[in-house]
């Protein structure tokens, strides 16, 4: 079940990493919207089953983790402006 959730979570990383820069700083705007988003969806998704719940769980808790590791390392931006984190990205 963990190596469910954890390749669940490595899918959405990946998504995320080929996402163009400034979408990916507009998107860490919203990173608890995310974090709720892909919970209830893998919840919904992998329903029905103990080890199929906890792998959603295990997804949703290590997307919450990323998000807001990613926010913080390369900061976001917010109505036009980039607020830039440890990392400052060129944008």
């Amino acid at each position: 079940m963990f190596e469910t959730g954890f390749a669940i979570f490595l899918g959405i990383t990946f998504i995320f990493i080929k996402l163009r820069r400034q979408t990916m700083l507009r998107l860490l705007r919203y990173d608890m919207a995310i974090d709720v988003f892909v919970t209830l969806l893998t919840l919904a998704i992998h329903w029905g089953t103990f080890s199929g719940v906890m792998a959603a769980t295990f997804a949703g808790l290590l997307t919450s983790v990323g998000t807001s590791l990613a926010k913080r390392a390369f900061g976001y931006i917010q109505g036009g402006y980039y607020h830039p984190g440890y990392i400052s990205l060129s944008v």
